[in-house]
Formats: structure tokens, sequence, C-alpha cells
């Protein structure tokens, strides 16, 4: 239970049964001072009016470098405060606007109708219990999902025969994984 909220049981006690200030507390639980106390804290409507103006102009600061902006405007103020004022106020720092993406509709993709049209190509890299590393390319025919067999050369600086000398001609070749 919050303070204000035991200083408010406290004060229903006290006008509803009649009680005294130090039994209402007891009842309560709550600290006899706390109940007399009253803060001394000034709105500070200044500052947060200038808080909310410097975030206003520099909506990417957030209450670290507005603290900084605020000091070197001439105003001698803790960082924690600053902080504080800047919850109180519901400033946050902006976020960034996604970016733009291409406008208009999209080219609609060939339909693949007959096998050989078009090669997706991917590596694929595992590594062996031992350690040892290795590389696999993988070639699937999209209509058929079909794997090809790619010829048995090493990989180590040696280039790969066209693609066509393997299972026939294609008329487009994909890199990348198939989606």
């Amino acid at each position: 239970m919050s303070v204000a909220a035991k200083r408010e049981a406290v004060a229903r006690l006290q006008a509803g049964f009649g009680m005294s200030e130090r039994r209402a507390c007891a009842v309560i639980g709550a600290d006899r001072t706390s109940m007399r106390y009253r803060p001394c804290r000034d709105g500070d409507e200044d500052l947060r009016a200038r808080l909310r103006e410097l975030a206003g102009q520099r909506r990417r600061f957030g209450y670290r470098r507005l603290h900084i902006l605020l000091r070197r405007d001439g105003v001698t103020i803790n960082r924690k405060k600053t902080q504080r004022l800047y919850r109180e106020e519901g400033l946050t720092v902006r976020r960034r606007k996604g970016r733009r993406r291409a406008v208009g509709a999209r080219a609609p993709g060939p339909v693949l109708a007959l096998p050989n049209q078009r090669w997706s190509l991917d590596f694929v890299h595992d590594q062996l219990a031992t350690g040892r590393r290795f590389r696999v390319l993988n070639i699937v025919d999209d209509v058929t999902m079909r794997a090809t067999r790619s010829p048995s050369t090493p990989m180590t600086n040696m280039a790969f025969p066209a693609p066509a000398t393997w299972a026939g001609s294609s008329t487009q070749a994909r890199s990348g994984c198939r989606v």
C-alpha cells in the first residue's frame, strides 16, 4: 500500500470512527510522521515547459542529451530530476520511421510448367564430428522438386562446369534458398 493510500485510510478512520491519529496509524500500520509530512517540492512548471519544448525540437534526444541542453541554457538541475520530469511528462524518444518501400505492383513471377525451366542453387555448410568443415552445393529443379547431381569435382579452387551439362538445359537459375 502506498503512503498516499495509507494517509487517506487514516483520514477516513479519523473522520468515520472518531479515532485518534495514533490509533488509526496503528490499525493501518502506517508511520505517524509520514501522515504529517507535507511535500515542499514546487511544480517546476517553467522547467517542464522548457523540457517539452526541447523534446519537441529534438525528437531523437533522450533525457540525457536534453539534460545537457538544459545545462547549456544555464539551468542547474540534477540528472535524476531531469529523468523524473522527462518520465512524468510522458516524453519518449520517437522511433525512426521504417525505410520506404518501392511503390507499385510487383510483376508476377513466370509460371513454371516444364522441368528444367528454373533451378535453385544454394550452398550448405556443415561440420563433421572430427571438426572438418565442408560445403555442399544443392541444385533443385523448381518444377519437379528433384535435386540434380552435381559433378564429382572437389570444391576447392576449381570452377564448376556449366549447369547445362549436368541434367539438360535450363532457361533460368536462381541463387539462394528456395521459397
